[in-house]
């Protein structure tokens, strides 16, 4: 907003509030001069949409000061929801090597957005989508304590849940996120599937029960009798135990 604009808002805001506007020449001059200065970076639409909400909830007469404050709030709250980058499809003929033009681009894009022009890009649009809720899901029952590289290197030694790992990664059902509805095993969730051995022992399967697969898969429950599903592919019912990682 410039000096030219002042007289006008003025005159506006008087008509709800006479006694903003000065009478006397001087003053008035003097008043156009002091809000000139103080609303240097504030927009002509925004002053006046200031103004409209002061005297909403407001019988004070406004000031420059005011309207100032109200827009600080604004800029600082689209520059806080920023996250301070752009697609390269934004600037496709961009050079990436180009530091000091992506650095003017860079500052045109925030001027555009402190100024309203721009919608803040935030970070929750960033890692937005139709598979995001899918992938947070995932997310949540891997865990991220561990690196991928950590969880690759750990895989030898705890094979139940690198294979837990795959099977979420790759969108499969996960046995180990159900209890197991077989009588004879009963595994609660996220232990693996046994049978009745010898004496009072209990045998650790290689596999899941079917039902067990089923159930995480979200289809019908089968016989306790049917084919353990494959875990690896292809295995069977073992006596070689394996520690749960």
């Amino acid at each position: 907003m410039n000096i030219e604009h002042i007289p006008e808002l003025i005159a506006k805001i008087a008509l709800a509030d006479p006694r903003v506007k000065r009478t006397d020449p001087i003053e008035r001059r003097a008043q156009i001069e002091m809000w000139a200065g103080i609303l240097a970076d504030v927009p002509v639409p925004f002053a006046l949409h200031a103004a409209q909400a002061h005297y909403a909830e407001s019988q004070w007469p406004i000031t420059a000061g005011d309207i100032a404050t109200r827009w600080k709030a604004v800029v600082t709250d689209r520059m806080r929801r920023e996250t301070g980058t752009f697609e390269p499809s934004d600037h496709p003929d961009l050079d990436p090597d180009d530091i000091s033009g992506y650095l003017h681009a860079l500052r045109e894009r925030r001027q555009a957005v402190a100024l309203g022009e721009l919608p803040p890009s935030e970070l929750k649009a960033l890692i937005a989508g139709a598979s995001a809720a899918e992938a947070s899901r995932r997310v949540a029952q891997l865990g991220d304590y561990l690196t991928t590289e950590t969880r690759r290197q750990l895989a030898p030694y705890r094979p139940l849940a690198a294979e837990r790992e795959r099977r979420l990664t790759d969108g499969q059902p996960d046995p180990l996120s159900v209890a197991c509805p077989v009588e004879t095993c009963r595994a609660v969730t996220g232990q693996p599937c046994t049978r009745p051995s010898r004496g009072d022992g209990r045998v650790r399967l290689q596999g899941f029960h079917g039902s067990r697969s089923d159930l995480a898969a979200g289809g019908r429950e089968a016989d306790e009798d049917s084919t353990p599903g494959a875990w690896p592919q292809g295995g069977t019912q073992s006596e070689g135990g394996e520690s749960a990682a």
